[in-house]
């Protein structure tokens, strides 16, 4: 017998809980996530133009020195340039950008000339396109005043952190979720583990849950295995030796439309898991926001149940 995915008779009701739980939170709540990220960003910009010298000194060396402030060079153009935009413009090598942007630093085989060729080429296409209306020192010969500097790294910061807005909530209510989920199993005598203790998941105590441990998984044909990451595992208080842990995932929704592509993220999971370790594996949703009866009939038919955060007393009903 399921908790949530075999009653859909409550699922409509339950949906319009949860979107207004999300909601009341996004309003108090997200704009502080947000505002928080601003302030350390608008540093982080600060910190390039102190480097570029209020952009005029974008030279390869600089890049060389300090690969870190290219986001901060393509969000300050006029108009601002996503990565793949970035490559096609200056025709440089989509290694070497997309090094820098997801490692921070350069692309260890390729030769230092090459990279110095297509630091030059970005380093002209930034120039050309720096935009004047932020940076309105670089028409004129005075030396920019302090306001004018923290004006535009205000600008350009608020560019950075409108791309990746979505992560930046997300990550916030991933947070919230699993302090809730934290709370609420210590309530109960449950204690968390370290996650540095280097128990194995299915060695957990009675009574104990860890977050994001990693459990390995065969792939398909059972030749490779790997590592997925989850978010939260519980070894109910009553378990025996050889008890299998519960298995939840925190997810969150600020829209319908967005949760219906992700859907079989978890169901993909959810086959690795059983593929691995047989039927025994219990897999659920702790889930807040925008799922829809489309999306929970989906993870039901996968059998993956569910725990709303409005109700998440229904986390007892697992055994815990």
């Amino acid at each position: 017998m399921g908790i949530n995915l075999d009653k859909p008779n409550r699922w409509k009701a339950d949906v319009a809980k949860s979107v207004d739980m999300y909601n009341e939170w996004f309003m108090k709540f997200a704009p502080v996530a947000f505002r928080t990220t601003r302030i350390q960003t608008t540093a982080d910009v600060e910190a390039t133009l102190h480097t570029t010298e209020n952009m005029t000194n974008i030279r390869p060396v600089i890049m060389r020195q300090h690969p870190e402030i290219l986001p901060t060079l393509r969000m300050s153009t006029c108009p601002p340039l996503a990565v793949d935009r970035l490559i096609g413009l200056a025709s440089v090598s989509t290694n070497l950008v997309k090094s820098i942007e997801l490692k921070k630093k350069l692309p260890p085989r390729m030769s230092s000339s090459d990279i110095d060729i297509g630091l030059s080429k970005i380093a002209n296409i930034i120039k050309k396109m720096a935009d004047p209306d932020i940076f309105v020192w670089l028409e004129r010969k005075e030396v920019p005043h302090e306001a004018e500097i923290h004006r535009a790294a205000t600008i350009v910061a608020d560019r950075l952190c409108g791309a990746v807005a979505n992560p930046i909530i997300r990550n916030a209510q991933e947070k919230r979720q699993l302090s809730a989920i934290k709370s609420w199993l210590e309530a109960r005598g449950y204690n968390m583990l370290p996650g540095d203790n280097g128990t194995h998941f299915d060695e957990m105590p009675p009574g104990t849950f860890s977050f994001r441990m990693n459990v390995p998984v065969k792939l398909e044909g059972g030749v490779r295995g790997v590592n997925i990451p989850v978010d939260v595992i519980v070894m109910p208080k009553k378990s025996k030796k050889g008890d299998f842990p519960i298995f939840f995932e925190a997810k969150s929704a600020g829209d319908f439309t967005n949760t219906n592509k992700r859907r079989k993220e978890e169901a993909v999971k959810m086959t690795q898991l059983r593929s691995t370790y047989g039927k025994k594996v219990q897999f659920n949703l702790f889930l807040c926001g925008y799922f829809d009866s489309g999306y929970l009939g989906y993870e039901a038919a996968e059998g993956i149940d569910w725990v709303w955060e409005h109700r998440i007393d229904d986390l007892a009903l697992f055994g815990i």
